[in-house]
């Protein structure tokens, strides 16, 4: 159960990455990318921020985390920046891939009968026998 304060960093946090991350996009001239972030998880101490983005097109997802979390340092440092008058201490950040779009997509399909697995068998896992 997240606390009020936990949820008004967590939503500080997001509207700030968010400018941080859409800025060095703009910086670096990379043209027909979106980076969002989606959610900011802050544990109860304070010390960790799960951070998670939905990247559009979703193939550049995979290097683009690789590229934001090799330059975590000078993401937290800019954050730092910024919140330095609300906040102490900037919590570490760990990113993610919020896939809870393609899982949405997933149960819509499957809802509208694309992927039936009672009729094409081969969709359902197959069970191992222990």
């Amino acid at each position: 159960m997240e606390t009020n304060r936990q949820k008004k960093i967590g939503t500080l946090l997001q509207k700030d990455l968010v400018d941080i991350l859409q800025g060095e996009v703009r910086k670096n001239g990379i043209s027909n990318l979106i980076i969002s972030v989606s959610k900011v998880n802050v544990t109860s101490d304070l010390s960790i921020a799960k951070v998670y983005l939905s990247i559009f097109p979703v193939d550049k997802g995979p290097e683009l985390l690789a590229a934001i979390r090799t330059n975590t340092p000078l993401i937290r440092y800019d954050l730092a920046q910024r919140v330095k008058q609300q906040l102490r201490r900037v919590p570490n950040l760990i990113f993610y891939i919020d896939d809870s779009l393609d899982y949405i997509e997933k149960i819509d399909s499957a809802l509208k009968g694309e992927e039936n697995p009672i009729e094409n068998r081969d969709l359902l896992a197959r069970r191992k026998k222990s």
